[in-house]
């Protein structure tokens, strides 16, 4: 369970802010809410099972301390990254509003390549390391799914109006204090 509620907390964090809740908007614009959050359960499912894959290698092959070095600084440089911010680009704008045959294909497949290399991965697979790959798995895609749906109601309620810079603020500021939390239990706590 603390894996689960380790990755949930952290990835809900990280994706706040990110290009992910944008593309989730953009998509409610257009389809329905159940057809948005079904493509993007089923793509993090995918995305988030692989992080874990790599994760869980990575942690069976190096030693415990350098992995919780490594942790809290990837932690203080995902809060430097959201502290910087991801914009939709015009390009994935425009493949967001292209109508398709299939409006659950193109949202599942439009988060699937998204989220390949995003904060949001590179979180997943850095708490896979530490903690126990279903626990992170399961948490790590709930927290991005409740993430991202709670943008497509804050964004229907309050259309473009949102406090984009004290939700980036928040982020990092958490995201600085999982990195210092963990360089200090590797470094002086053990």
């Amino acid at each position: 369970m603390e894996a689960f509620w380790i990755s949930l907390g952290a990835i809900f964090l990280a994706e706040l802010g990110d290009k992910s809740q944008l593309m989730a908007m953009t998509f409610a614009a257009r389809y329905k809410a159940w057809v948005v959050l079904t493509g993007i359960t089923v793509a993090t499912t995918v995305v988030h099972l692989g992080s874990v894959a790599i994760g869980g290698l990575i942690g069976d092959a190096l030693p415990t301390t350098a992995i919780s070095v490594v942790a809290g600084v990837a932690f203080l440089g995902f809060a430097l990254w959201t502290l910087r911010g991801d914009e939709l680009t015009e390009e994935e704008s425009r493949k967001a509003s292209r109508a398709t045959r299939s409006a659950l294909i193109a949202v599942t497949v439009a988060f699937f390549l998204s989220e390949l290399g995003d904060k949001t991965m590179l979180a997943t697979i850095t708490l896979a390391t530490s903690y126990g790959w279903v626990g992170t798995w399961i948490g790590s895609t709930v927290g991005m799914v409740a993430a991202d749906a709670l943008a497509i109601l804050v964004g229907r309620l309050l259309g473009r109006n949102l406090p984009e810079k004290a939700v980036r603020y928040g982020a990092a500021a958490a995201f600085a204090l999982f990195g210092v939390v963990m360089l200090v239990d590797a470094l002086v706590l053990s």
